[in-house]
This record gives structure tokens, sequence and C-alpha cells, in this order.
């Protein structure tokens, strides 16, 4: 029973992120709805800050972050700003990026596997496909024109950058969107190299973790 309550802030994080991603394109047209999209946004933003704070010297910091996402992201919707989108956005970066040190941080010492563990290692795949989208919505708020989308009638919805950030994360890269810009071209690149890598790490700890468990031996500390 212990262990079930200790994983539930892992699996509420996950659920939260899955609901975002299969929402996003339903959410991401219309003033009315794109308000309910900005809300649900935030969700995974608030439980990864619950989570963190479980993690000494991380709370102040994710929790600025958070606030200041939040207050940036609200004033934009209401001034309708470009700098404001861009700074939201820029914000949000950050906050997914250090959600993934963090996370993987507490996975990569993990001394058995358990559902937690589990819970966190998918997190931390998703986390990593919206810290890119979030990157590439700065980008495409700042230059526009800079991510060219197949269907034009979609160039305004914010899931299709969605959409590409997880395709070029899973290497699959169907090139239905194509980004125009070299900088934005290494940044695609180097998040298909970042998916397979953390694929690649995260089974050979996981693996590590479940045979040091199973054993009963205590892990050797990491240098």
């Amino acid at each position: 029973m212990l262990k079930k309550q200790q994983s539930r802030p892992d699996l509420y994080l996950l659920l939260s992120l899955l609901l975002v991603v299969l929402l996003h394109p339903v959410l991401d047209h219309g003033f009315e709805r794109r308000i309910i999209l900005g809300l649900l946004m935030f969700v995974p933003v608030i439980l990864a800050t619950v989570r963190l704070s479980q993690i000494k010297g991380w709370l102040w910091p994710m929790g600025l972050l958070m606030s200041g996402a939040f207050f940036v992201g609200v004033a934009g919707a209401v001034f309708t700003n470009r700098a404001l989108d861009v700074a939201k956005w820029a914000l949000l970066t950050v906050f997914f990026g250090l959600t993934v040190v963090g996370l993987f941080s507490y996975l990569k010492n993990a001394r058995s596997v358990l559902n937690a563990h589990l819970y966190t290692a998918v997190s931390i795949y998703l986390l990593l496909g919206l810290t890119w989208f979030t990157l590439y919505s700065a980008i495409d708020v700042f230059y526009p024109g800079s991510i060219l989308r197949s269907n034009m009638s979609m160039a305004d919805r914010p899931s299709e950058l969605l959409y590409f950030s997880l395709v070029t994360l899973s290497t699959v890269g169907y090139g239905d969107v194509v980004p125009l810009y070299a900088e934005v071209r290494m940044l695609a690149a180097l998040e298909g190299v970042t998916g397979v890598l953390y694929i690649a790490i995260t089974v050979a700890l996981l693996v590590s973790a479940y045979k040091q468990g199973s054993s009963g031996e205590p892990r050797l500390p990491t240098p």
C-alpha cells in the first residue's frame, strides 16, 4: 500500500502528460478552446513542481518558473503580444528541461524497479517531447515561417508543432512538417539523437536497477 501511495505523484504526472498530448489537437483551435488548452497545459506543470518539490533544492526554482510562465501566459492571452508569447514558451522550455533533469536524476539513482520508476521513465520521454515543442513554438512565434506545415490551413494550430516534436523524438519523421531554417533543422536533429540516447540509457539503467534489486546487492555509489 505504501509503494502505491508513493507512486501516485508519478502516475498522476504521466496521466496529465498523456491528457495534454491527446487533447491538444482537439482544443488548439477557437478562442474558448485555447483558453481551456492553456489551463490544461499547466496541469502537468503543477504536478511536476509538486513532484520535484520532494527532491531537495528543486522547489524554489521550479516554483518561480511555474509562476512566471503562468503570469506571462495570462498576460499574453489578455494583451495578445508576440513578445509575451515568446517569453511564455521560453519559460516553459526551461521549466520542462529542468523537470527532465530532475526526474532523470531520481531515475538513475534507483536501486530497484518500482511502478514509480516506470511511470517516471515514460513521463520523462513525453517531457522531452514537450520541451522541444515549446522551443519550436517560441521559435515559430519569433521567426514566423521557420517551420513549414504541409497543410497551410493548419498553420496556426499549435498541435502541428507538438506532432512534429513527438515524431522527431521517436525518429519517425514523416516529413509533412519541415523546418526551413538551418538552426531549427539542427535542433530537430538533436531531438532525434536525444530520443534514441534516452531510450538506450534508460533501458540500461532500469535493467541494472532490476538486477541489483532482485539480487539484493547494494548499489555502488556514483563517483
